[in-house]
């Protein structure tokens, strides 16, 4: 469900991103070695949802087959 708030972070996000502040927010974070990334990706990885999507995934052998992301390039 789209709420206001919704909307306005929308409305925000797109601000950032016309006026070239998310890009150069992102060239200042790879330059310091994308900590803040990193972080969130490790805080993702942690969540219990991917505990139950790991053991779903392996009851889907097919999946591997047809692997999109090498997990251990990426």
């Amino acid at each position: 469900m789209v709420t206001p708030e919704t909307k306005a972070e929308m409305k925000r996000v797109l601000a950032d991103i016309q006026s070239g502040r998310f890009v150069r927010d992102w060239m200042v974070e790879c330059a310091a070695g994308q900590p803040a990334f990193k972080a969130a990706r490790r805080r993702d990885a942690e969540h219990p949802i991917e505990e139950v999507g790991a053991r779903l995934r392996a009851m889907m052998p097919w999946i591997a087959k047809n692997k999109l992301v090498d997990q251990e390039k990426n």
